[in-house]
């Protein structure tokens, strides 16, 4: 692995570090402005036509960094002050972490991201890995099972016992003489599976090697973990929980961090394979309900933004259609809207991200629609829309939501309407067979179903601003319907957000 780039010495990066110095040197000193151009890398984009080149390993354009303006000017003054601490660990022959370059000059760095900006820039313009700088991270992954290699020259023999743990090299170039009769590798996400399965002698009992990163993989690990399959050719398995950071924990070993795109090459492990847990499994094993978490907004955001990765279509189609299954990422709607400028776009995003129930805003201007995912009202995108100027002319195209009324009102006879509209008398959730009422007049009404209080699952919601006591009179409801039906679900809805399947199976599934 480590023989794939060349003048990668440190004497090499000496001079390319002095060379880089003395260009700027230059410019300033016949009155010109310095202009660096930096290559970018990017490791997937949401192309999912498969014609884009992520996959390559090629700059995808380059950034110019110059001293007009003042936000380029701090950025190139932190590059150069890290540059000056990594040319000292390489004439020295030293080894530091980021945090230890970061506590240099922390009132100058103000955070550690700015310091992991600026040495990603170094590998770049350098055209090295980071290690390659002499900057290494602290160690976190562990390791055990028919294994055994040799680091610094001090002899790591996890054969002997296989159940027992052992750190990750940090220096992945001090690790020499593997030697394995192990039959695979098993990589888990968390240190207390790891621990599970050391707990349980499982590696004395199958022959393999397992890995932890303990959560998202350090470089080191990813590193080692490349090694062993370079030097074992042995297939490779990830163990990962079937939640959407579990997912993208995977995807890191096996497509590379966006972050350090520009390395990918050399530390993504292509070979590894999905073991689970797959959303499947749950059914196939009966596992019950109650023992299931349920998915947060945030979870939700982060999946709608991994599933459209070029990678996942144009290298593991399957992956993306079994983690599609974490959530129903279809529910929700598309409005029709006017969309003139970028202020606009921001501001529309703003509106409709405030409303309780949407989880997620995405906005074309070209086709002119804004899709929502989420469980709320579309009665309340519009409305939203309306008083903050941006939708006289909007209009809902498509609606699909997992509460059975919602979800197929857009099909019949539209909003308000008296058979299947949102706040129908006949068919409305919170009419007088089967009341679900999130009121303070206590409105639901039947067999045991309604809910007078506010102080449930629901009760910090927030409202739309100027709403105080809602739409067509009705007090204390924080947001307006169309519906005007008393005993209706809708005028009874209590914010805007449905309530949880998990809680409700048997009037939402």
């Amino acid at each position: 692995m480590e023989g794939k780039r060349s003048n990668t010495q440190p004497l090499t990066l000496i001079r390319k570090i002095k060379g880089f110095t003395r260009s700027i040197v230059e410019d300033l000193a016949r009155g010109r402005v310095p202009l660096i151009y930096i290559d970018r890398f990017r490791n997937y984009c949401t192309d999912t036509s498969g014609n884009c080149s992520c996959s390559s390993g090629l700059s995808t354009g380059k950034e110019a960094i110059s001293l007009k303006r003042e936000c380029q000017a701090r950025r190139l003054d932190v590059l150069l002050r890290v540059l000056v601490i990594v040319q000292q660990l390489l004439q020295e022959n030293r080894h530091g972490s980021k945090r230890d370059i970061y506590y240099m000059h922390p009132t100058v760095f103000k955070e550690q991201s700015v310091v992991d900006r600026a040495i990603n820039d170094i590998c770049i313009l350098l055209q090295c890995s980071r290690h390659n700088l002499n900057v290494v991270s602290v160690g976190n992954g562990l390791v055990m099972g028919w294994l055994r290699y040799v680091e610094s020259g001090r002899k790591i023999n996890c054969i002997g016992n296989p159940h027992t743990a052992y750190p990750i090299p940090v220096l992945v170039e001090e690790v020499d003489d593997i030697i394995s009769v192990a039959q695979y590798i098993l990589v888990v996400e968390k240190e207390s599976v790891f621990q599970r399965l050391a707990n349980d002698q499982f590696c004395k009992r199958n022959r393999c090697i397992v890995i932890t990163g303990r959560g998202y993989p350090d470089v080191p690990t990813r590193r080692f973990l490349r090694l062993l399959i370079d030097k074992l050719h042995l297939p490779v398995y990830g163990l990962v929980d079937c939640d959407p950071y579990g997912f993208d924990i995977l995807t890191t070993y096996k497509f590379g961090s966006l972050q350090m795109a520009y390395d990918a090459t050399f530390l993504r492990v292509s070979e590894i394979q999905w073991l689970g847990v797959f959303v499947q499994d749950c059914v196939n094993y009966s596992i019950p309900q109650q023992c299931l978490l349920p998915l947060t907004t945030e979870d939700k955001r982060k999946v709608e933004a991994m599933l459209p990765r070029c990678y996942l279509q144009r290298e593991v189609p399957q992956w993306s259609t079994r983690s599609s299954k974490y959530f129903s990422c279809a529910h929700g709607c598309i409005l029709k809207v006017d969309v003139h400028c970028d202020a606009c776009k921001m501001k529309m995003v703003d509106v409709l991200s405030s409303i309780c129930g949407v989880y997620s805003v995405t906005i074309d201007s070209e086709d002119g629609t804004a899709k929502i995912s989420g469980e709320v009202d579309p009665n309340l995108l519009l409305r939203a829309l309306s008083r903050s100027g941006l939708g006289n002319h909007a209009e809902v195209k498509w609606v699909r939501l997992k509460h059975p009324m919602l979800s197929n009102s857009h099909m019949t006879d539209g909003y308000g309407s008296y058979n299947h509209g949102y706040g129908s008398h006949n068919h409305g959730y919170g009419s007088y067979n089967q009341g679900y009422g999130y009121n303070s007049y206590g409105h639901g009404h039947g067999h045991g179903h309604g809910y007078s209080s506010i102080g449930g699952p629901f009760m910090q919601r927030r409202s739309l601003p100027e709403y105080n006591y809602g739409y067509e009179g009705h007090h204390n409801y924080h947001y307006p319907f169309r519906g005007t039906a008393q005993d209706s679900y809708a005028t009874n809805y209590y914010s805007g957000a449905l309530p949880s399947p998990r809680q409700y199976s048997s009037y939402y599934m």
